[in-house]
Parts: structure tokens; C-alpha cells; sequence
């Protein structure tokens, strides 16, 4: 029972990356791609999350997220043209948007949108990663760093879909949950991430990150996600040894997302 969200997710995801290729062919998506890389080089777009995380003194990630599982919609009026770039211009270290469309009301179009609209920060591609695929439209759309989840994927997947998003320039944020997940810390990828939030019931614990923390590597880019709502909580985390602080939905539930995240960050260096 406890799988259920996440397995249903999944499997929804399977049926639609077929589709998606059904429409745009892989080895279209792969040229498109590549024109990209040939013109902008395979750097990171927006430039390294991990290096961003790990030089600045908030760390935080503001996420563009409209709508749950749990939650339903949060903010179904929000728009990809503004609220990213008033997150950048209110001090954010970095974005994360959600591209999901069926659970969170998300489309990859949105992370297009935000930097047609100025977002120069890092930008995070969220979805449910389950093909090689996905990194090439998380790549196309302007994405900086894509997530990985270790939950959804075998190692095998996890550490062949880790290798591609480095060949074509996206850096990785490897999510875990639980003591079984962090097997997953040999891979090494670019940022390890801790999810405050059971994927299967969609409960949160920010206690999670804590239990967790120092049983990851040493000397790491490491990410709290979920959860996190007042900036005690992120000073106590960064503490613990975190250097990334992903919220969302405490900023997105609000009339003005990138106020509540100028006023959290002030609140936070008080």
C-alpha cells in the first residue's frame, strides 16, 4: 500500500513517453538536441545548480509547482512567465519546475516559458524520470539539472540514465527516501538529494532529512526537499550539513510567490 501513488505515477509516465515519442521520434528529439549542444556547448544551461547550492548562503530552490497529489491544485492560475522570474529576482539559488502534467499540472513548455521571460539561475527539470527520453526534453526546454528518483528506478536504470544526462549536459539530483535508497549514493551523482516526503502516501517528515543526513558521503552537494516551511527549519538543516533547501508549496499556496520567498530569506538572515 505504500507504493501506491508512486507505482500508479510510474506507470501513467511509461504509457506517456511512448506517446510522446509516437508524436516526435526519438531520433528527431536526440537531432534537435544535439543542434542545441553544437550551438550553445554542453554546458549547463543557466549554469551549474551544484555550484550555485554550494556558494550561496540561503541554498534555496523555490519550486513552480501548481498542483498535487494531495493537495490537488494549489495555484492553477500560476503562470511560467512570471512566478519563476519574480523567485530569481527575490533571491532564489536556483528553480525547480514541475513538468508533470497529469498530477501536477505541469508541461515542459513552462520551463521554456521561464527563460524566454529572463530566468538565468539553474533550473531543475521534475518529473518522474523513467526513459533516457525525458533528459532529451528536459535538455531541449532550457533545464539545467534534472531529477532522479531513486524509488522509481533499478540501479542499473539509475546509473545509465545519470551517464546520458552528463553526455548531453544536464547535472543530476538523485532523490532518496529511505534507508534502502541510499544504496544509491555510489552512483555519485552531482547533488544527493533527501525527500522529506513519502512518495508512496505522500506524507512529509522533515525529520526524514535528519535521520538521513549523516549517513550520506562526506564533502557532497546535499538537498532537503519538501516540507520545509519556516527558516528555522533550514538553519537547523544546513547545520546538519545540508547545502540545498527545496519549497514549494509554502511559497505557491501564497497570493505572491516571490514575496513570501524575499520575505523567507530575510527572515532567514536575521
Amino acid at each position: 500500500m505504500m507504493k501506491d501513488i508512486l507505482e500508479e505515477i510510474v506507470a501513467h509516465k511509461r504509457v506517456e513517453v511512448e506517446e510522446f515519442k509516437q508524436v516526435l521520434p526519438s531520433h528527431r528529439l536526440y537531432q534537435m538536441v544535439s543542434r542545441k549542444i553544437d550551438e550553445q556547448g554542453c554546458l549547463q544551461v543557466g549554469g551549474s545548480m551544484r555550484a550555485a547550492l554550494l556558494t550561496s548562503d540561503t541554498g534555496i530552490i523555490s519550486e513552480f509547482k501548481r498542483k498535487s497529489p494531495s493537495k490537488g491544485w494549489i495555484k492553477k492560475e500560476g503562470k511560467a512567465s512570471v512566478i519563476p522570474l519574480s523567485y530569481q529576482q527575490s533571491g532564489a539559488s536556483a528553480l525547480s519546475i514541475l513538468t508533470d502534467t497529469t498530477y501536477f499540472g505541469g508541461y515542459d513548455d513552462f520551463i521554456l516559458t521561464a527563460r524566454e521571460s529572463g530566468v538565468t539561475i539553474p533550473i531543475l527539470y521534475k518529473n518522474f524520470v523513467v526513459d533516457e527520453y525525458q533528459l532529451f526534453q528536459a535538455r531541449y526546454v532550457g533545464a539545467s539539472a534534472v531529477l532522479l528518483i531513486a524509488a522509481d528506478l533499478s540501479m542499473e536504470e539509475c546509473r545509465s540514465l545519470l551517464h546520458t544526462a552528463h553526455e548531453i549536459g544536464l547535472e543530476v539530483l538523485l532523490e532518496m527516501h529511505s534507508e534502502h535508497d541510499l544504496d544509491y549514493a555510489a552512483l555519485e551523482p552531482d547533488m544527493y538529494g533527501i525527500n522529506n516526503r513519502n512518495l508512496g502516501t505522500f506524507i512529509t517528515d522533515v525529520d526524514n532529512s535528519f535521520r538521513l543526513a549523516g549517513r550520506l558521503p562526506e564533502h557532497v552537494c546535499t538537498v532537503s526537499e519538501s516540507g520545509i516551511s519556516h527558516p528555522e527549519t533550514v538553519r537547523k538543516l544546513r547545520q546538519a550539513g545540508f547545502n540545498g533547501f527545496l519549497i514549494g508549496e509554502n511559497f505557491m499556496k501564497t497570493d505572491d510567490p516571490g514575496k513570501a520567498l524575499s520575505d523567507f530569506i530575510s527572515a532567514l538572515r536575521q
